[in-house]
C-alpha cells in the first residue's frame, strides 16, 4: 500500500458501488438534517452532523476494484 492508495479496497460491480455511494450520501444527508433539527449547537446535534458528514464522504476513502 502506498501513500496514495485509499485505506479500503472493495471488489464491487459498478452498479453496486454506485448504489453504495448513493446510499451513503443519503444516509449522511439524513443524519445531518436530524442533527440540525435536534439543535445544531447541542452535543447531540453536533454528533449527528459529524457522523452524517462521515457517512456522506465515506466512499471517497474506498476504491472500487
Amino acid at each position: 500500500m502506498t501513500e496514495t492508495d485509499p485505506p479500503v479496497s472493495l471488489s464491487l460491480s459498478d452498479r453496486r458501488y454506485s448504489l453504495l455511494d448513493t446510499a451513503s450520501k443519503l444516509l449522511g444527508l439524513g443524519l445531518v438534517a436530524v442533527g440540525l433539527d435536534a439543535g445544531g449547537g447541542t452535543p447531540v446535534g453536533l454528533a449527528l452532523a459529524v457522523v452524517g458528514a462521515a457517512c456522506a464522504t465515506a466512499t471517497a476513502f474506498v476504491t472500487n476494484e
